[in-house]
Parts: C-alpha cells; sequence; structure tokens
C-alpha cells in the first residue's frame, strides 16, 4: 500500500476488502519495510545489516533490523486496533512475506555472495523463514482473532531459474538453479506455513511467464499472477494453468491497475485479461466464480492513495461480476 500510515492504510484494507483483509506493506517508510527487509525481520536467528550493496547478514541484530521488528509490529497493533473498533471479525487475514528464493536472492552473505549461492546457508534461511512465518501466523491469529492465510511473493524466481542473477560483482551471473531444487525448498516453506495456520497457501510470482508447474509441486494451493501479461505465453505454460485449474488451485488474477490509469476502465476492460485466459484454455467462465479472485496486478505502493483505495473498490466490484457476470460479457 502506498503512504507511511499503517493505521490509514489498516482502515482502507479493513474498510473495501472486509472478506479478506491483509497486512498492509508500506515500503514507502524505507529500509526494513520493504519486501526483503520487512521478510528479515522474521527470520529467528539470523540478523541482518544494511551495506551499500543492500542487506547482508550480520553477527548480531542492529540498528536496520530492529527498525524492521518495530515497523511489523506496529502494523500488526494498527490491524488489531481497526478490526476491534469496527466490532467484525474478518472470515481470514493475508499475511506476506518474500518466499524462500526471492529472499535468499535479496540478502548477501558477509563474503559478499548472495545467500542462495551457499547450499547451507540457503538451507539454513529456508528453515529460520518457516520457523519465522510460523510464529508470525501464529500472533496475528491470535490477535485479530481470525484464520491466517500465508501468501509467498516469489517475483526473482523466474530469474533465479534461468541463471540471469548478476553476481556480487556484476560482471557474471549467478548460476541457474534445477527445477527440483527449487521446488524443494520452497515446498519446505510451503510445508511449514500451512502447518502452522491450517490454511492453503497462496504464492505470488508477478512475472511474464511465472512457474506454474513448480509452484503447484511445491504445494501451492492458490497461485497470485498478473493476468495481463499472459497474452501469448507459450503453450507449455499454457497447459500449465490448465492442470492447475483442473486440480481446484485457486487462481488469483491481477486484473486492476496498480497504478491510475490515464482514463477510468470499465468493468468489462478490467476482467479482459481474466476472461480471454479462460477462453483460451477452454473453461467454462463459470470457473471464474468457482476458483478465482480478481487483486491488483502487483503492489499498491506506487498509487497514489486515491487509486490504491479505487483499486480495492474494483477488485470488489469484478469478483462480483465473477459470480454474476453482466448479460454483456
Amino acid at each position: 500500500m502506498p503512504g507511511t500510515d499503517p493505521a490509514e492504510a489498516a482502515n482502507v484494507v479493513v474498510g473495501e476488502l472486509p472478506g479478506l483483509p491483509h497486512l498492509a506493506e508500506l515500503p514507502g517508510r524505507g529500509l526494513g519495510a520493504d519486501m526483503i527487509g520487512r521478510t528479515a525481520a522474521l527470520l529467528v536467528d539470523l540478523p541482518v545489516e544494511v551495506v551499500p550493496s543492500g542487506y547482508r547478514t550480520a553477527a548480531r541484530p542492529g540498528h536496520e533490523h530492529r527498525r524492521a521488528v518495530d515497523l511489523l509490529r506496529w502494523d500488526i497493533d494498527a490491524l488489531e486496533e481497526v478490526v476491534e473498533r469496527t466490532g467484525v471479525r474478518p472470515p481470514a487475514v493475508k499475511i506476506q512475506a518474500a518466499g524462500p528464493w526471492t529472499l535468499t536472492a535479496g540478502i548477501e552473505l558477509a563474503r559478499g555472495h548472495r545467500v542462495l549461492t551457499d547450499q547451507g546457508a540457503l538451507r539454513e534461511f529456508a528453515e529460520s523463514l518457516s520457523e519465522g512465518i510460523s510464529l508470525h501466523a501464529v500472533e496475528v491469529g491470535r490477535r485479530i482473532g481470525a484464520p491466517v492465510v500465508v501468501q509467498l511473493d516469489e517475483p526473482s524466481l523466474p530469474t533465479v531459474l534461468s541463471g540471469g542473477l548478476p553476481t556480487a560483482s556484476g560482471y557474471g551471473t549467478v548460476p541457474s538453479v534445477a527445477e527440483p531444487d527449487a521446488r524443494d525448498i520452497l515446498a519446505s516453506v510451503i510445508d511449514a506455513a500451512k502447518t502452522a495456520t491450517g490454511q492453503p497457501v497462496i504464492v505470488h510470482c508477478c512475472a511474464p511467464k511465472p512457474p506454474v508447474g513448480l509452484l503447484r509441486s511445491a504445494g501451492a494451493e492458490a497461485l497470485a499472477v498478473d493476468a495481463t501479461l499472459l497474452e501469448g505465453i507459450p503453450a507449455a505454460l499454457s497447459d500449465q494453468f490448465g492442470e492447475a485449474w483442473d486440480t481446484g488451485v485457486t487462481m488469483l488474477l491481477g486484473v486492476v491497475p496498480s497504478t491510475a490509469p490515464g482514463r477510468a476502465p470499465t468493468l468489462a476492460q478490467i476482467a479482459k485479461p481474466a476472461l480471454d485466459l479462460v477462453d483460451r484454455l477452454g473453461f467454462a467462465r463459470s470457473i471464474l466464480a468457482d476458483r478465482a479472485i480478481p487483486t491488483p496486478t502487483c503492489g499498491l505502493a506506487g498509487a497514489t492513495g486515491a487509486w490504491a483505495r479505487r483499486a480495492l473498490e474494483l477488485v470488489r466490484d469484478v469478483g462480483k461480476a465473477f459470480v454474476e457476470p453482466p448479460e454483456s460479457w
């Protein structure tokens, strides 16, 4: 979400998404509030610090680590206060964290290499992340009084798989990670989150060609993708989408622009990428009512406050239209 006020963000989220509010992230607050720093605050016994190149493992918690922990605590406080004030417990609440591959791609070891290049450190981070997410989910569930759904954000996973991450020197690239290895590490974190919450786990990847088959085989029961990027995807990826829907996976389809467009879109224009995907895959459009949830195309941090609120309104309106399609569709 945009802005720096957790109370304002919580008010908007709970007001516009009463069926599934989320613990808002506010990266506009700077270091420790971004995806990597925020997730690092969840790690158990693995503190990080900030260096000129970004986040790096540290021997002990420093100022940046403590700030990230404080920001996360204030966000939970704000959401709890809003829910208490409304007097209505939501059916569920969603929390987000970077997945293990995006997290270890974004943090360096002491010698400057990315964590994911060291097998021992990679597994240590995955275990710490699993424990941290589990503890976080239990705390949020206790304080909000609702079941918790975990979303793992993996925007870097396609680059990890393709070997496109630059090395610390910037002159080379990190070797690609084999799909079975990527699946196993991700599956360990998904399993831990599922055990802690008793709820399906969402994996979000807004890349143009998300690795749908890998995410599903890792145990994700819901996938969040940018539907506006799926036109013209390869046949093999279309097949993976079809197989995922066939096996009961829920799709969170990004259709609402993350920043204000030049002209206000109609509901039909917003829903078109989702409708086109269903038509290409050969499913009845009724599957959108049963196993799809409209979302913004990606995060709303770059939006104005007014558009963030409007985008969430549109998400709700498109969701209703999935259930009761207008005759013009």
